[in-house]
């Protein structure tokens, strides 16, 4: 994976996975962050927790151990609504300490859904949290239309350009604002070169590319 980032012309990755069960946690986030060791600063690792865990604490305090640099859930494959009790003890542990990486959205099911993440977002202004996939993959309209008021809240571009469009995506991304935006490639869904190609031809600004493409990521997560 890596030399073919390089090739894209990517110098820097942020890594990570899900957890669907309790038990896979901490195996997770020892191999996430051994890669990230072993990377020689190429590779950033976020950990996993997963909302039916017997011990969040512990599960939280092992990922800040081995030096993870943020969380990544994903309610829809963990099958949990993102501000259930679970997974707002999780957001009290970050705020203030480490931003968290959502999945938001799918127009299948309720896990995710804006109205839930605005939830959060009110709960806790000091949370750094990236909302994936442009704030609600497959709910898009809906994600604007509740989500770029909150100050606290990021979100990426990944899994989003080829369902939108090169017109509704700029519209989309540029409700949140430049500044508040991360480039991602959902890799391997997409192909990261593809995905660097579909920006930079977007029209988007020099200064706008800057802050998405880099300079975002290393405020938020400290590269």
């Amino acid at each position: 994976m890596i030399p073919r980032e390089k090739r894209t012309g990517i110098e820097h990755m942020i890594i990570f996975s899900v957890a669907t069960t309790p038990h896979q946690v901490s195996s997770i986030n020892h191999f996430i962050a051994d890669e990230a060791n072993k990377s020689g600063g190429t590779l950033t690792g976020l950990g996993t927790v997963h909302p039916a865990s017997a011990d969040m604490t512990a599960d939280l305090d092992e990922i800040v151990s081995l030096g993870l640099k943020g969380i990544k859930i994903h309610p829809d494959f963990q099958r949990t609504a993102a501000d259930n009790e679970s997974y707002m003890k999780v957001y009290e542990y970050c705020e203030g300490r480490l931003p968290v990486l959502i999945h938001c959205g799918d127009s299948r099911n309720d896990f995710s859904n804006p109205r839930r993440i605005a939830h959060i977002a009110e709960s806790f202004p000091h949370l750094k949290i990236i909302g994936a996939h442009l704030g609600g993959w497959s709910v898009w309209d809906e994600a604007i239309e509740k989500l770029p008021a909150y100050d606290n809240l990021y979100v990426d571009s990944s899994s989003s350009f080829a369902f939108l469009g090169r017109e509704r995506f700029i519209k989309t991304l540029r409700a949140y604002g430049a500044e508040k935006t991360l480039f991602g490639t959902d890799y391997p869904m997409w192909d990261p070169d593809k995905e660097v190609s579909n920006l930079l031809s977007s029209g988007l600004s020099g200064d706008e590319l800057e802050m998405i493409m880099h300079k975002n990521a290393e405020k938020l997560f400290g590269i």
